[in-house]
């Protein structure tokens, strides 16, 4: 039986990367710099593509910032997103500059006039447009209509907004509904999974600091997917973005929808039978092999309870025992060594095996 049977949706193409159909969920993430600052822009775009990052969002909030958008798609390694509030000038200009996307809440636009305006152009260019509604965000109508943001008006925003882009004749759509409340979330991407069959973007808006974002993205996300539902995702945490993309990875990695970019550490939780200090052994191999991109499994055990079959099921792998640990590859046991030396070796065998993965 197969393990998550994925939505059905349209295929559509951001620059270089498809989204929806029978394409791999896509890891996105926003710049967190002024996009007026090209060289610090592009840096951290740099900083996202090698962690996995594979479409890149940049807020728009003057002409300046539309300039130097143009600058940055012209050196970017990924496909570049404009994010746009209120002024759907500002929209129209990024796509007149080449972006690969927009990103607009049209309810904060201001009036219909506008976003057919919008999709005009959008439509001559070619450029997708993610449809977003937020629950910060929502039309006065909707308000007025339900009282508050709730899933239910959320959803009747975003298929409202989905049927008038299609009367225009628009439909290079992506939706993306997005709440801070995980309950929400998951309800309204449900429904509107029901109602659409345009790609979804999800995702918890403002989810947090690093530790609570993580853990409400992870029981938002992990729901949905396993249902089928998300074409592409982005963890949105109080953090440096590359640290979006290891959480992003990291969820689908544990669903087995895409290979974790880089090395995963399993590692044991620690307990009274242990004789290694394997807490800051963890963390030091941690950021020592923070630099490998390719999936390699890794498994750190503080004794041999379930050491040896971790290690079977992982690519390496250390077994501690008392002041020592025993390096494993592909299961075979290949050396025993001090723990004073473990690290600097296990680094070098990590490193030595993945020269040997192609590329």
């Amino acid at each position: 039986m197969e393990w998550i049977s994925r939505r059905r949706t349209k295929k559509i193409k951001i620059g270089n990367v498809y989204i929806g159909g029978d394409a791999p969920i896509s890891v996105q993430s926003m710049t967190k710099t002024d996009t007026r600052n090209i060289k610090q822009t592009l840096a951290q775009i740099n900083e996202l593509h090698e962690a996995g990052c594979e479409i890149v969002r940049c807020t728009i909030m003057d002409d300046e910032a539309v300039s130097a958008i143009k600058e940055i798609k012209k050196n970017s390694p990924v496909p570049i997103i404009a994010d746009i509030h209120f002024q759907h000038r500002l929209a129209i200009s990024s796509i007149n500059a080449g972006v690969d996307g927009i990103r607009i809440n049209p309810g904060n636009i201001g009036s219909w006039k506008k976003v057919k305006e919008i999709i005009e152009v959008a439509k001559e260019r070619g450029t997708p447009i993610r449809i977003g509604v937020n629950s910060g965000s929502l039309e006065k109508s909707m308000l007025d209509k339900y009282g508050w943001p709730s899933a239910d008006a959320m959803v009747e925003s975003a298929h409202n907004w989905v049927r008038k882009f299609e009367d225009e004749g628009f439909t290079l759509i992506k939706v993306s509904i997005k709440s801070s409340d995980v309950k929400t979330t998951i309800i309204t991407n449900e429904k509107i999974s029901k109602l659409i069959d345009y790609p979804l973007h999800i995702g918890l808006t403002e989810a947090g600091p690093l530790q609570e974002g993580i853990t409400k993205s992870s029981v938002a996300l992990g729901t949905l997917l396993r249902e089928g539902i998300g074409d592409t995702i982005r963890v949105s945490l109080s953090e440096h973005p590359v640290k979006e993309v290891d959480a992003a990875y990291e969820i689908l990695s544990s669903l087995h929808l895409r290979k974790k970019h880089g090395v995963d550490i399993v590692s044991c939780p620690t307990c009274g039978r242990i004789q290694i200090n394997l807490i800051p052994l963890v963390d030091t191999l941690k950021k020592r092999l923070s630099h490998i991109k390719k999936p390699i499994k890794i498994a750190v055990m503080g004794c041999m309870v379930n050491a040896m079959g971790e290690a079977r099921e992982a690519d390496l792998a250390i077994c501690g025992g008392k002041k020592f640990g025993l390096i494993v590859v592909k299961g075979k046991i290949k050396e025993k060594v001090p723990e004073s030396q473990l690290i600097e070796k296990f680094v070098r065998e990590v490193e030595n095996y993945a020269k040997n993965i192609p590329q």
